[in-house]
C-alpha cells in the first residue's frame, strides 16, 4: 500500500518589542522547549489568519502579520515528520490579560537575542534561531507573495 506523504504546514510569528522577541515555553515530548508563537494551518484558513490565531491562542497577544520573513522546510531528526513553516513579522496589538493560553503552553516570555542564543539547547527546533536571524537581517517579503483563494 502506498502512503501519501504530506508535510505539516505551520505558521510562526516573529514579534519584536524593545529588542526582545515574544516566545512561548511549551511542553513537548522532549520536555519544556522554547518556540515562536506557532502552530498548524487549519482547513480553509489562510496562512496569515492562522498566524494571527495561533499567536493569540499561545500568548494572549493580538498580532497582525505585515510581512513574510521566510519559508522553512525542516525534517525532524526522527524522520517521522517534515514541517513546512511560514514565518511572519508584523504589528503587535493589545494583550488580552484574562485569556487562558493553549494547553501545553506554560508561558509567553520576552527574550533578548542573547537569551535566545543562550537557550538554544531548549529550542523546539533550529527554526527558532534561524527565523530570528533572518528577521534581524531584514528579510521581509510582501504578504501577497503567497496567494490565498477561498
Amino acid at each position: 500500500m502506498n502512503r501519501i506523504w504530506k508535510p505539516n504546514v505551520t505558521v510562526a510569528a516573529l514579534i519584536e518589542r524593545e529588542g526582545r522577541f515574544l516566545l512561548v515555553e511549551e511542553e513537548t515530548e522532549d520536555g519544556l522547549r522554547f518556540n515562536q508563537p506557532a502552530g498548524h494551518l487549519d482547513a480553509g484558513e489562510s496562512l496569515v489568519a492562522a498566524c494571527t490565531r495561533e499567536t493569540l491562542e499561545e500568548t494572549a497577544w493580538e498580532f497582525r502579520p505585515t510581512a513574510l520573513v521566510g519559508i522553512y522546510q525542516w525534517p525532524r531528526p526522527q524522520g517521522d515528520i517534515t514541517y513546512l513553516r511560514f514565518a511572519y513579522s508584523g504589528e503587535l496589538g493589545a494583550h488580552v490579560a484574562d485569556r487562558i493560553l493553549d494547553a501545553g503552553i506554560q508561558r509567553a516570555v520576552w527574550m533578548t537575542t542573547e537569551e535566545i542564543d543562550a537557550s538554544m539547547d531548549r529550542h523546539r527546533s533550529p527554526l527558532v534561531k534561524q527565523c530570528v536571524t533572518d528577521y534581524l537581517a531584514g528579510q521581509r517579503y510582501p504578504l501577497d507573495i503567497v496567494r490565498h483563494y477561498s
